[in-house]
């Protein structure tokens, strides 16, 4: 039987490129980037196109929605912030974009029902967003309700966060299995044309990788 439409969301980061390769598995991936005015989106769009590519995902849309950057209040979208080299336990950090996945759930859910999408798959992972609100199992959870009740009568739309509860070195490991390319993501929040390696991005990353006694494709020799 031939595998139904599921919407990807790509950001060009490790995660979303490990849900990728675990989506489509299950499904035909439609891969879906949504520019928002981040610091590194020109680095984030290139390789969500790659990765698309690598994924031979037969539909792509990318989707400006420059209101996330007008609104502020996230260092990742307004320069005069300083992007933090640590993260406090407990505490929402600065890179935190204002209730940033429900405005991508809400595009996603737009264009899987067009496409007839039987899911949308994002790479949230709890672990790697301390502190964020939405980047929680419950949280998507509540999203589902909210498409089931928001959608034709015949819309039935799961969402899907495979990798919510697992740890970094986790979803390093399971990119790994499933042949992921994450020579083709991108994790820093401040560089463009090399990882700055000092943002909490950065640095997780790293740790990731240490973790998973698996080499980073981009460190330098």
């Amino acid at each position: 039987m031939a595998k139904g439409p599921a919407v990807v969301l790509a950001s060009g980061g490790l995660d979303s490129c490990v849900a990728a390769a675990w989506a489509s598995r299950r499904w035909r991936p439609a891969m879906l980037h949504v520019n928002y005015g981040q610091r590194t989106e020109r680095k984030e769009l290139e390789c969500f196109e790659r990765q698309a590519a690598h994924f031979k995902a037969e539909q792509r849309l990318v989707v400006e929605a420059p209101h996330l950057g007008r609104i502020g209040g996230s260092s990742l979208t307004d320069r005069r912030m300083a992007v933090p080299k640590d993260e406090k336990p407990g505490e929402i950090p600065s890179t935190y974009v204002p209730f940033r996945n429900a405005t991508l759930l809400a595009i996603a859910t737009s264009w899987a029902e067009v496409i007839g999408a039987e899911a949308i798959v994002i790479g949230a992972v709890e672990a790697d967003a301390p502190g964020y609100p939405d980047c929680r199992a419950a949280f998507f959870e509540a999203a589902e309700r909210m498409i089931e009740l928001g959608t034709r009568p015949e819309t039935h739309i799961r969402v899907e966060a495979p990798l919510v509860a697992m740890t970094k070195a986790e979803v390093v490991r399971l990119g790994m299995d499933l042949g992921a390319p994450l020579e083709l993501t991108w994790s820093c929040y401040q560089g463009e044309a090399a990882p700055c390696g000092r943002c909490a991005s950065c640095q997780r990353r790293a740790e990731a990788f240490r973790e998973a006694g698996v080499r980073d494709p981009l460190e330098g020799d």
